[in-house]
């Protein structure tokens, strides 16, 4: 939670204070929708709409930010092999705008994912199928999917979502928007209801769409380098200090 509030309220200051106006209306976008969509899933008792309404959000925002670090690195790496003298783009303008566009994704990649965490977190609680102490506290049907409380399968008359399911290996059944969800922008790689552990390697067996995965690792590797380098700085400077090194 320090970590999500640091990234998302610091940047705020510089764009002020550097008249990145940009990024400052991107930020306030954002921001406003997240706020909303987290405000929705702490919300008691739960609408059955809202988790999907989460998932559909983070997972947007996840595609696009996936979609403009891969576009930002590859405009990076035209222009270190020249490429951009083909369209006669200058260097300093193409790399500008790639890492312009490296830096968005891994931004607002590293928040939502963040924010989808503690949002899941809070809506698996809020349902029932999780505790702290992992016991589950509500009964799962075998026609409900624990992520987003509404029916599996469903006739013409009825109200639901009809959809393809997925089953893991502990045999519960999930919408399969749901659980990817659920373990790919929630980071939950356990069951929503038995918190068994999830063998993401089987769930994502088209390899096209592994590098989702991945991109969610390195998200994840990112949020713990920023988290600890304020740490690594601070301990660099005291041992300089204590050194007298200058």
């Amino acid at each position: 939670m320090v970590t999500l509030f640091q990234m998302w309220v610091v940047p705020l200051y510089f764009t002020v204070k550097l008249h990145w106006w940009r990024f400052l209306v991107i930020w306030i976008l954002f921001s406003a929708v997240t706020a909303f969509v987290t405000f929705r899933a702490t919300r008691k008792p739960l609408v059955q709409t809202t988790p999907r309404l989460v998932y559909k959000w983070f997972l947007l925002i996840y595609k696009i930010s996936y979609a403009t670090g891969i576009v930002g690195y590859m405009a990076v790496m035209f222009t270190l092999f020249g490429l951009n003298l083909l369209f006669k783009i200058k260097p300093e303008d193409a790399m500008d705008f790639g890492i312009s566009l490296l830096f968005y994704g891994l931004y607002y990649g590293v928040l939502e994912r963040d924010f989808a965490e503690m949002c899941a977190d809070y809506m698996a609680s809020t349902i029932g199928f999780y505790s702290k102490s992992g016991m589950p506290t509500k009964h799962l049907s075998d026609s409900v999917c624990a992520v987003c409380g509404q029916q599996i399968f469903v006739d013409v008359s009825e109200e639901g979502i009809i959809e393809n399911t997925y089953r893991l290996s502990c045999n519960h059944v999930f919408h399969e928007f749901c659980i990817r969800g659920w373990c790919i922008v929630g980071k939950k790689q356990t069951c929503p209801y038995c918190k068994e552990k999830v063998d993401l390697k089987r769930m994502f067996s088209n390899p096209w769409e592994r590098p989702h995965v991945m991109y969610g690792q390195l998200l994840d590797w990112l949020r713990y380098l920023v988290a600890w380098q304020p740490v690594i700085i601070g301990l660099v400077q005291g041992i300089n200090y204590i050194l007298g090194l200058e």
